[in-house]
């Protein structure tokens, strides 16, 4: 619960730059803190910067190995296809996650590639953690986003 509280304080900095708000922690099997992160990716110009993409670089380059065995990914938003690809592909054992995601879920809601035997390697997937906490941060982000256009919009 501590590191889902550090992955909701990174996605509460996302918020504040206008960016979708997604916060996530990696952490090793010891409990070591090897990366926080949050979704940069108009700051960055840069479609692949997810909060969880940008945590699994930094944590692979922390430890100096691609593969991250043996670790956990902690985020407030279930990861999405890019995202659960790269977790796949980097060996992280679990991931935690706060809140479904119906449109780009791919840890269970819209697909789930952790169980798709088709793959040769499958995360274990915890859901609900700190969910009404994660729920509220994304659902007032886009309520807040949505009055925001409305009062832009200009009537002809």
């Amino acid at each position: 619960m501590d590191m889902m509280l550090i992955a909701l304080t990174e996605a509460e900095k996302a918020g504040q730059k206008d960016e979708v708000p997604v916060g996530a922690v990696l952490v090793s099997q010891a409990g070591e803190i090897l990366s926080a992160s949050h979704n940069r990716t108009i700051g960055l110009s840069d479609p692949a910067a997810h909060a969880e993409i940008l945590a699994l670089r930094e944590g692979a380059g922390k430890i100096q190995n691609y593969r991250l065995l043996n670790t956990t990914l902690y985020v407030t938003v279930e990861p999405c296809i890019m995202c659960m690809s790269a977790i796949i592909h980097a060996r992280v054992s679990r991931v935690i996650f706060g809140v479904e995601d119906p449109k780009w879920g791919a840890a269970g809601s819209l697909y789930d590639f952790a169980n798709d035997p088709r793959l040769n390697h499958h995360p274990e997937i915890i859901r609900g953690v700190c969910g009404d906490a994660c729920r509220s941060l994304i659902q007032n982000f886009f309520r807040a986003r949505r009055k925001s256009v409305a009062r832009n919009q200009i009537v002809l």
